[in-house]
């Protein structure tokens, strides 16, 4: 270290000497990666194996690996890359070789420390996976290809998911803990679907808008947050960093499953009051009619609101007056929660064609099907909130913000892993994940 050191201070006096000034970025740079050289000098003397070592070792077949030699390796780490030598051994049974210092060190099948892999999962999740290696480069001083940070953040993704799955499959199987906690006044779900452009081949078979071949996959994505107080006028307030996200490209009976896990790990069975805020669509009423039997179940006021605006906008095309004061008038009905009469309005509005008489209908079912859930006076009386700004919101900061980017196009399997990486970062898990991998190595 002090010859990396000296070299580091004969190089920033010759050049003061030789240009008369510093360039304090070129000398902020070079002393880094001078501290980088002495970390590396310093790691590579500190996984060297030292003592003796076991003549054989248990193998996966059954059988006895032996020992054969002391095998080199490289690995790039946070402080550059670094050689040493562990003890290799091989069956001769089945002829696998391992080394116990790999999998102590948690680098078996990876030329990466878990340092850097680390890092790579974490650009990764935010970005671009090139933006991702530049930002390695830029902030860290570490050179990867943007290949290696799309395999690892996937890898680690899919652990993740893996992970993932086991708690969902214990929450089916109800091998559920008890969790303890304070109790909750108020807690919601949301829910939402978006799509996700995808490869050429992972649509095969899928007809998308107006019958034409599909480009994209949707993402199933929901959250849970807690609510404790109202504020002013006693309107809703979301408890600061309470909500949590769960998100996948799967079938809606997968995603209830996910969405009761993570619910019942959020608190469901300690909440005094249960909330389901989402759209019309079906899909997701039926997930809270399966696995949330019981809950609020509520239309989002702004969607509803959306389908009459869009309704007018057909009825009324060439006359702006009217159908601002028609959309006005059904509003104030919807807001006033007289889905019955709103429905009564647009079954009786003399349609002007056929295909206006089929909108008219489809609008009419659509409010009648989900009456109970439109009665927005009654929620706002018990302080609920009646929008989904929050699953709007995830929709962006979850999914298009990392994976709608220009020119991205993704397989299910690279989508979902990253997804799952995002969602456990912003779930504020990583850390805890981390800790475990630390821990099983």
């Amino acid at each position: 270290m002090a010859r990396e050191v000296g070299r580091f201070l004969q190089v920033a006096f010759s050049e003061l000497r030789r240009q008369g000034r510093l360039d304090l970025e070129a000398i902020e740079t070079a002393a880094r990666a001078a501290m980088h050289r002495a970390g590396a000098t310093a790691l590579e003397h500190l996984l060297k194996e030292s003592g003796p070592v076991p003549d054989a070792l248990p193998c996966a077949c059954g059988q006895k690996a032996r020992y054969r030699q002391k095998r080199s390796r490289q690995l790039l780490t946070t402080v550059g890359p670094v050689r040493f030598e562990r003890a290799y051994y091989c069956c001769d049974s089945c002829h696998q070789g391992q080394s116990p210092r790999d999998r102590e060190l948690d680098i078996v099948g990876t030329e990466y420390s878990p340092g850097v892999r680390r890092m790579m999962a974490v650009v990764g999740s935010d970005a671009s996976f090139d933006q991702g290696r530049e930002q390695m480069q830029l902030l860290a001083g570490i050179e990867v290809t943007r290949k290696a940070v799309e395999r690892q953040a996937e890898a680690i993704g899919s652990d993740i998911e893996c992970r993932a799955q086991a708690a969902i499959r214990r929450a089916v199987q109800l091998d559920l803990p008890e969790v303890g906690g304070k109790d909750i006044p108020v807690l919601y779900i949301e829910m939402d679907g978006t799509g996700v452009p995808v490869t050429a081949a992972e649509p095969e078979g899928r007809q998308g808008k107006n019958g034409e071949p599909a480009h994209t996959r949707e993402v199933k994505l929901g959250c849970v947050f807690t609510q404790t107080e109202t504020g002013r006028d006693r309107c809703p307030v979301r408890d600061e960093s309470s909500t949590t996200y769960a998100a996948a490209i799967e079938t809606a009976e997968e995603f209830g499953r996910r969405m009761y896990s993570q619910a019942w790990e959020r608190g469901w069975s300690r909440a005094a009051k249960k909330v389901i805020i989402a759209d019309g669509a079906v899909w997701i009423w039926n997930i809270a009619d399966r696995e949330f039997p019981g809950a609020t179940q509520i239309v989002d006021l702004y969607h509803a609101r959306e389908h009459i605006w869009q309704l007018a906008g057909k009825l009324f095309a060439t006359d702006e007056r009217r159908r601002k004061r028609w959309a006005a008038r059904m509003q104030s009905i919807l807001d006033a929660g007289k889905i019955e009469a709103l429905v009564k309005q647009l079954r009786a509005f003399p349609a002007p064609s056929l295909d206006i008489g089929d909108v008219l209908r489809t609008e009419a079912e659509y409010f009648e099907r989900n009456r109970e859930r439109m009665r927005y006076p009654a929620f706002r009386r018990q302080n609920f909130f009646v929008g989904s700004g929050v699953i709007e919101a995830a929709c962006r900061t979850v999914i298009a913000k990392r994976l709608k980017q220009s020119g991205m196009f993704w397989t299910v399997r690279g989508a979902n892993a990253i997804i799952a990486l995002r969602c456990c970062r912003l779930n504020r898990e990583f850390e805890d994940y981390w800790a475990s991998r630390a821990e099983a190595a």
